[in-house]
């Protein structure tokens, strides 16, 4: 793509990267001066580019016309190898039928949890998380059961950031945190009770892949149910080991 090489400090490309990246679970659509803003580009760059992404067909105009992700970048995303959420998602469903609870599949995305797949039903309890969402690491299973296996450099360096306090349940102290995440590390699951949102808890189990997560399981329920949550775990485990065998095999062949 041509121009806007002339502005100092950034590429055509990442330009282009920073426009993209303007839209996400929360902005799905955006008006011309949203992208300008939210990229931090000028407006008659981010004019000139989203015109040319327009013509590639990775933007697209609504009815009123503002601009959304358009299907070329979905067909490439779909010829990306074994995609996670394709392997993961019958074991999710297994996993919902035999518990009857919300479960969901998140990876790690810098300093929060990405939740890329969801399999709820009605009777379910309602919970903040979707597919496309991010969330703070330590006050939600996934999050905990992630942040559990990653490098002592990345984990020191989380807990020497301000955390959040989505409730007054959150654990924000390092020490406490730290403690709890040993834990989860030698059990193999992360437990949270009201630490994200008041009236739920959590289970969540690391799919551990040559001893990397590369994401994790969880399932969440009432609150007033909190002592089933141990019952869930050996379903929970079990399915996060067989996504994980299936992601080891196909990424070996």
């Amino acid at each position: 793509m041509a121009g806007g090489a002339r502005e100092p400090g950034r590429s055509v490309t990442s330009k282009v990267l920073a426009i993209l990246g303007a839209f996400d679970s929360a902005h799905p659509q955006l008006s011309l001066s949203d992208i300008a803003r939210r990229s931090g580009l000028p407006l008659t760059t981010a004019h000139r580019l989203v015109g040319e992404l327009e013509e590639w067909q990775a933007l697209s105009r609504t009815s009123d016309g503002r601009l959304r992700v358009g299907m070329r970048l979905w067909e490439l995303g779909q010829l990306a190898p074994a995609r996670l959420q394709d392997l993961a998602h019958p074991w999710l469903q297994e996993l919902f039928v035999t518990t009857g609870e919300n479960v969901h599949l998140a990876v790690r995305d810098g300093m929060e949890v990405l939740y890329v797949d969801k399999v709820h039903g009605r009777r379910a309890v309602p919970i903040v998380s979707r597919t496309g969402a991010r969330l703070p690491m330590h006050p939600t299973g996934v999050g905990k059961a992630l942040l559990a296996h990653e490098p002592e450099w990345f984990v020191s360096s989380y807990l020497a950031r301000r955390l959040e306090r989505p409730t007054p349940h959150t654990v924000t102290e390092p020490g406490r945190l730290a403690r709890e995440l040993a834990a989860v590390r030698a059990q193999g699951y992360a437990l949270t009770f009201e630490e994200m949102t008041l009236g739920s808890c959590s289970a969540a189990a690391p799919i551990l892949v040559g001893g990397r997560a590369v994401a994790a399981i969880g399932l969440v329920l009432s609150s007033r149910r909190a002592r089933e949550l141990k019952r869930l775990v050996e379903p929970l485990t079990a399915a996060a080991d067989r996504i994980a065998h299936d992601y080891a095999r196909a990424h070996a062949a």
